[in-house]
């Protein structure tokens, strides 16, 4: 059995949207958003005391964008994956860790710095860098989705559920009325996926269950 610890919308959204996609059975673990601080007992599963944190048998991992390509690798009949020898292979890598290291990084300075630090912690101008930093970066997006309906592959694939979560986080900013119009239309395509639709209802529907407040809190890892 597949076990997820996650936070509502945090980066253990990804692997939930694959677990979803895949519509694979899983045990999801809501957790309270900072779990190292408000459930200290995860820190025996995880010392990071982030998420996501997902087992399988002797499997553990704490990293949602790897979470993805483990999941689409180890299923590979359902299409989500890109082997080693399709020409789109490095793209689909590329596109897997450019999803958290380039995309969702600056993201998390602008809620760290924006919301999440004590008022005379904050800085406006780490909000204001790191936002343009992120826009600017998702122009890789925008050139991409403008030739094609998702990022390689000419199909949908992990690396678009790793991307989709970076434009998720950016939505929950307000940012996402700065997308270029391809980006808003993947956007939009991705939304409308059942498997996206039933991890949104999975997360809410297990948070309101397990008593985890609903509000999203992205973890930033600080």
């Amino acid at each position: 059995m597949l076990h997820l610890h996650h936070c509502v919308s945090a980066r253990s959204f990804r692997p939930l949207w694959m677990l979803e996609e895949l519509q694979l059975p899983y045990q999801l673990h809501m957790l309270p958003f900072p779990p190292r601080a408000l459930a200290r007992s995860f820190l025996e599963l995880n010392p990071l005391g982030t998420v996501p944190l997902l087992t399988q048998g002797d499997v553990r991992m704490t990293e949602s964008a790897a979470m993805c390509q483990y999941l689409a690798a180890t299923h590979p009949d359902a299409g989500l994956d890109v082997p080693p020898n399709d020409p789109a292979y490095g793209a689909y890598l590329n596109w897997l860790h450019m999803s958290d290291a380039t995309l969702t990084f600056p993201q998390t300075l602008v809620l760290r710095y924006g919301r999440f630090e004590p008022a005379e912690r904050q800085q406006p101008q780490v909000v204001v860098d790191y936002t343009r930093w992120f826009l600017a970066r998702l122009r890789a997006v925008e050139a991409a989705v403008a030739q094609s309906e998702y990022l390689c592959a000419g199909r949908f694939t992990a690396a678009d559920v790793a991307v989709g979560y970076a434009l998720l986080l950016a939505q929950h900013l307000g940012l996402a009325p700065q997308f270029g119009p391809a980006t808003q239309a993947y956007w939009q395509r991705l939304q409308a996926r059942p498997g996206y639709q039933r991890a949104m209802a999975a997360q809410l529907r297990a948070a309101v269950e397990q008593g985890v407040p609903t509000t999203p809190a992205p973890d930033t890892r600080p």
